[in-house]
């Protein structure tokens, strides 16, 4: 979306004005094919376009080899160390390496960029507090913005130096404000895509208001080309939460965007246990839908009066509405059933 370089995962463009691309990480055990393949699988309809898969060494080959060539989506191996297994990985198909140069020798660094030219795959550099330098470290005192920015530039300038610029940028902290503050800089240094993230954010919750602000705020400045949402929970949580925070800042609307009330004293109709239903019922929807689900059958449809469909209601009755007109007041078990049925009527013809 926002550099004018693009960079092909597989078959996924990255940058060049396309898409902000989602991307999430398997959990599963990478010796356990199935498993993982059930997961890819998963991610990948939940709304992903790209998965990375955890390559940790060579005893994962045979699976590792089975889950690129069954996968749905092109896969990422992640590489930590071992610059041989980053080569392995190119070679058994890999879409796209991600490496951390700070903890790799440059000659190990030169057999990694010669093995991706002969596949003509990209590399992810990655730069983050944990694999800085240690002379970064002792110049900066810690793990800085200027210091981050500092090897990212020196990484670059390597890869740049042995003719390879199949690059995406990557600089991640736990820290929100310094992510924000390190990419608005990465972003005047290079035209290359930059993969955004907060990385070690948290469990569900706290992560996922971590990595919202993060994201948010950079992709709203035109930095950033694909995403993943880094949380200690399911990477379904990491895509919905991606999801969520493209449509929320009318950058991606392939997906349905759910409003609903805080509720109130005044509220007899169950809000909570509906809205859960109907996000339950709508994960794996791409269409750009709005649903709201009110709590005051007096203001209710006023107050949502943007969104296609709705429902509220009192202790005894549903309301179902379409833009501003209710189509139907009964039971409230039925009412949801109507609801469901004209959103997926919706959903047919657009």
């Amino acid at each position: 979306m926002n550099s004018r370089k693009i960079i092909y995962a597989g078959n996924v463009p990255i940058g060049g004005g396309f898409p902000v691309v989602i991307q999430s990480m398997t959990n599963t055990n990478t010796n356990d094919s199935s498993a993982t393949l059930k997961q890819i699988k998963q991610i990948h309809e939940r709304g992903a376009q790209l998965v990375r898969v955890s390559y940790p060494d060579k005893s994962c080959r045979t699976s590792f080899k089975k889950i690129i060539d069954n996968s749905p989506c092109p896969v990422i191996a992640d590489i930590h160390f071992d610059y041989k297994l980053a080569v392995d990985a190119i070679e058994l198909g890999a879409h796209k390496v991600r490496i951390n140069p700070g903890n790799m020798p440059k000659k190990h660094l030169e057999e990694i960029i010669k093995a991706a030219k002969e596949r003509n795959i990209p590399l992810r550099i990655g730069v983050n507090s944990g694999s800085l330098e240690k002379d970064l470290l002792k110049k900066h005192g810690h793990p800085s913005e200027d210091a981050l920015a500092e090897s990212m530039k020196r990484a670059v300038g390597f890869f740049e130096d042995k003719d390879f610029s199949q690059l995406v940028l990557s600089v991640k902290s736990s820290d929100v404000l310094s992510m924000i503050k390190v990419n608005m800089m990465i972003k005047k240094m290079f035209d290359y895509p930059i993969h955004l993230g907060v990385t070690e954010a948290g469990g569900l919750l706290r992560g996922s208001v971590k990595n919202s602000i993060g994201i948010a705020s950079l992709l709203m400045k035109n930095v950033g080309d694909t995403i993943r949402v880094s949380l200690s929970d399911s990477p379904l949580y990491e895509v919905d939460v991606a999801k969520m925070i493209l449509r929320a800042i009318h950058i991606n609307t392939n997906s349905p965007d759910i409003i609903s009330c805080p509720t109130c004293s005044r509220t007899t109709f169950d809000v909570i246990a509906t809205q859960k239903t109907i996000e339950k019922m709508l994960e794996k929807s791409t269409k750009n839908v709005k649903v709201a689900v009110m709590g005051c059958v007096v203001n209710g449809p006023g107050e949502a009066r943007e969104a296609d469909f709705g429902i509220t209601g009192n202790a005894n009755e549903g309301i179902v509405f379409k833009k501003d007109k209710i189509i139907f007041r009964g039971l409230k078990e039925d009412a949801l059933k109507v609801l469901m049925k004209e959103v997926n009527d919706y959903e047919k013809e657009t």
